[in-house]
């Protein structure tokens, strides 16, 4: 797919420099039984056109007229007018179209000049040159094009103009990902594989970092076997959340088996992933809070949002997030709270504290007592730190113990271990008032005294006579913690 250029000097024209519409304009070109064919994808940021009431619904809907043209030399080969109009909407929002043209091999120039009808003069040009070579035995490639979103088209939509080989296809406004974006959806067919490879081949697709100096670095690259058929339809899609910032090429090739190169497609994209990596110093120095889902948090949320991250943070910052607490600083804890899930999730800041703070207020609910919020309790704070247990059991009905929780993990990933025991009771009786007594985790209480503290109610059934370093308490039928602690 290939963005198509817009001229200096449009920018340039005096009553649209401060709204002229914003129309993203890429193609893609193909082949098919019928004929060769052009894709030309049009992307309206609605904020840029005049919407006016349709008088029937009351809702509210763009228009505009779309002249594209096919030239060879100063000859005009086809061209299109239309009026394209936005769905009918409560206010003005994004909306695209697509076109299809058939075209025969040759070098072409396209001209595309959007209008906005309902303001006059509010309009953009756009052109570029693109060749069509497609061949009817030999190996070939339609252009790469990229997605914004795609999905499996029932077989009444299959007229539609966005359906290709049964998915629908929504091509991407630009070729620029921001910070937002994790992935890279891209569409690709091969064709004539069949008469030209006649056997499985290799699709080897990978993204190259273009380096200030014009060197090529290759960061990232997969592979898919496919089929010799006449028409080979690649879909995929790449992660691209730990790429950094900078300009780079998408490149699909095709090989034979021997690995020889028979075909090659590529296409340019910029990515903008300005917290990848940075320190918490270099977000802020980057980042407009007003933007970001910080700026809806009042002081109250702020603060309940730092103390559910307490149990995460490194032991240099705990100190920092109390000082933060304390002094109610909203612009501060703001800074500081974007930057914590900015670095976790550099990509979707937002959907991981979201996501994170679903679960802090479910187990501020459950493990909730008179003495702060849920997952500040100790039981609260194990399972905000590590998740939850494998196993748990809650013990109440012992007479020499007040009540006890045991819980187990069979996966330790925190520490590397296997088989975690975490030991919780209650010797206020209080509701909710659990303390961890002992652990066998790595960097948890672990306490050799626990028995002895659990049934500090019966001091005269220590085992053996050392009644100041013994750890053990004589077992009995109504004792479980133990075989408890050994079996779960």
């Amino acid at each position: 797919m290939k963005k198509i250029t817009l001229f200096i000097a449009f920018t340039l024209l005096s009553s649209m420099a401060l709204r002229a519409i914003d129309a993203n304009i890429a193609y893609a070109t193909f082949k098919s039984t019928s004929g060769n064919f052009i894709e030309v994808y049009l992307n309206v940021v609605g904020q840029t056109v005049e919407f006016v009431p349709v008088q029937e619904t009351g809702k509210l809907q763009a228009t505009l007229e779309v002249v594209i043209m096919f030239k060879q030399g100063e000859g005009i080969v086809k061209y299109d007018i239309y009026r394209l109009h936005s769905p009918a909407v409560e206010q003005p929002l994004d909306f695209v179209d697509m076109k299809r043209y058939g075209l025969e091999n040759g070098e072409y120039t396209i001209e595309v000049s959007v209008e906005d009808v309902n303001k006059p003069g509010n309009a953009r040009k756009y052109n570029s040159s693109f060749s069509m070579n497609f061949s009817d035995t030999g190996l070939c490639q339609s252009d790469i094009q990229l997605l914004s979103s795609f999905k499996f088209a029932d077989s009444s939509a299959y007229d539609n103009p966005m359906v290709k080989n049964g998915y629908y296809f929504e091509s991407l406004a630009s070729n620029f990902y921001d910070k937002y974006t994790q992935r890279l959806l891209f569409y690709n067919e091969i064709y004539n594989a069949d008469k030209a490879i006649g056997d499985d081949f290799l699709v080897t697709y990978t993204i190259e970092q273009i380096e200030s100096d014009g060197k090529l670095h290759v960061v990232s690259i997969g592979h898919r076997r496919c089929a010799a058929e006449p028409v080979c339809a690649f879909l995929q899609q790449v992660d691209i959340s730990k790429i950094t910032s900078g300009n780079y090429n998408l490149n699909v090739e095709v090989r034979d088996r021997h690995k020889v190169l028979l075909g090659k497609k590529s296409v340019f994209f910029q990515r903008s992933n300005p917290y990848l990596n940075a320190t918490n110093e270099e977000i802020a120095a980057t980042t407009i809070l007003d933007d970001e889902f910080v700026a809806r948090l009042d002081e109250n949320e702020l603060q309940y949002a730092l103390k559910a991250i307490a149990m995460q943070v490194e032991a240099y910052d705990g100190e920092l997030l109390n000082t933060l607490i304390k002094e109610k600083n909203i612009k501060a804890m703001r800074l500081y709270l974007f930057s914590y899930w900015a670095k976790k999730s550099p990509t979707n800041p937002q959907y991981a504290y979201e996501s994170y703070m679903e679960i802090a207020r479910a187990v501020d609910e459950k493990f909730r007592s008179g003495f702060g919020h849920g997952f500040e309790t100790d039981r609260g704070h194990i399972f905000m730190k590590y998740g939850a247990p494998s196993d748990a059991i809650t013990v109440e009905d012992e007479p020499t113990a007040p009540p006890y929780e045991i819980w187990s993990y069979n996966q330790f990933p925190m520490t590397n271990q296997n088989n975690v025991k975490f030991l919780f009771y209650n010797p206020s009786l209080a509701t909710n008032g659990y303390r961890l007594l002992h652990s066998t985790a790595r960097g948890e209480i672990s306490n050799p005294r626990w028995e002895v503290e659990l049934y500090s109610s019966s001091p005269n059934d220590l085992e053996g006579s050392n009644f100041v370093d013994g750890s053990r308490i004589k077992d009995s039928m109504g004792r479980r913690a133990r075989r408890l602690m050994n079996d779960l």
